[in-house]
């Protein structure tokens, strides 16, 4: 089995689902390492209805169907539970009642935010989401004859799972890519959701794989319902006078725009694991990801 070499602070998390038993990977620190799945289940303290996220950002307006986990809560299913680093940052996580998120067929929605600046939606209905799909598996293909050649997996964007949608009233878009890594047993499924605010965007990210995307097609689309930003925070809020405009638009956002920001790369490690599946969420799209990789540790 390769190494895979991900960012500890917000991007790659490589997730194994034990059904039995949590475990983390050897080597990495956790509080309880004892700690049962039943038992980590148990502890967890899952809110409903109307939350507002730390900060006062955004607010989520959940369903029956689902609820959702506080951050702490939440880096205690991906590191307890899902044998990711610790350390973690988020604003917490929205999780199905159906489905243990604990199971092999477990999933949730992982919610953070970047304040990156507003970013214009001008380009919205100008951009060609198939030419943006060659472009960023041309670059993967470059990428990853780097990664081969010290050792490491490659890992593929195969394609839109869910090509790019755009609301222009709610200003949210959602789109979906499936991934490949050369060794994996199955393919990824990165399935993500930004809201467009006043200084920044809101992050949903479905952690999941390509088995679950017909589940993920179905859910997805209330659970892009459920979150909106504040009153001053929305992207109406938005003041040219005093508020700062982002570097890039939704084309950017979508190949990865985000991740250029070299802040975002302050903390990679080398993490050993033993998977069935791989999980990338966050900000950093796979060909950004790895670009900037080998910028800074080749």
């Amino acid at each position: 089995m390769k190494y895979l070499r991900p960012l500890l602070a917000a991007a790659l998390l490589c997730a194994v689902h034990l059904p039995a038993h949590a475990a983390t990977p050897p080597g990495t620190p956790q509080a309880q390492p004892h700690m049962t799945a039943e038992q980590l289940l148990a502890s967890l303290k899952p809110q409903h209805g109307t939350i507002e996220l730390p900060g006062g950002i955004a607010t989520l307006t959940l369903n029956g169907d689902f609820y959702y986990l506080s951050p702490e809560d939440t880096e205690r299913v991906l590191n307890i539970g899902w044998g990711n680093p610790p350390g973690i940052e988020t604003l917490g996580m929205i999780v199905p009642k159906a489905t243990n998120p604990l199971s092999e067929r477990g999933w949730g929605v992982i919610v953070s935010y970047q304040e990156d600046g507003h970013i214009s939606d001008d380009d919205a209905a100008k951009i060609d989401y198939g030419q943006l799909l060659k472009d960023m598996q041309a670059e993967d293909e470059d990428d990853n004859k780097q990664r081969r050649e010290q050792g490491y997996d490659g890992i593929s964007l195969v394609g839109w799972a869910e090509p790019p949608h755009y609301d222009g009233q709610t200003h949210k878009i959602y789109w979906a890519k499936e991934l490949r890594a050369d060794h994996a047993d199955i393919n990824s499924l990165n399935y993500s959701i930004r809201v467009l605010g006043r200084k920044g965007v809101l992050e949903l990210n479905a952690v999941a794989t390509m088995n679950d995307l017909p589940t993920i097609k179905r859910e997805l689309p209330q659970v892009m319902r459920f979150a909106d930003f504040t009153d001053g925070n929305r992207y109406a809020d938005y003041s040219p006078a005093t508020d700062k405009l982002a570097s890039y638009g939704l084309a950017a956002l979508v190949a990865g725009g985000v991740a250029s920001k070299a802040g975002l790369f302050a903390k990679l490690g080398v993490l050993l694991l033993a998977f069935k599946k791989f999980i990338i969420v966050g900000v950093v799209a796979v060909g950004a990801f790895l670009r900037k990789l080998f910028k800074r540790n080749g």
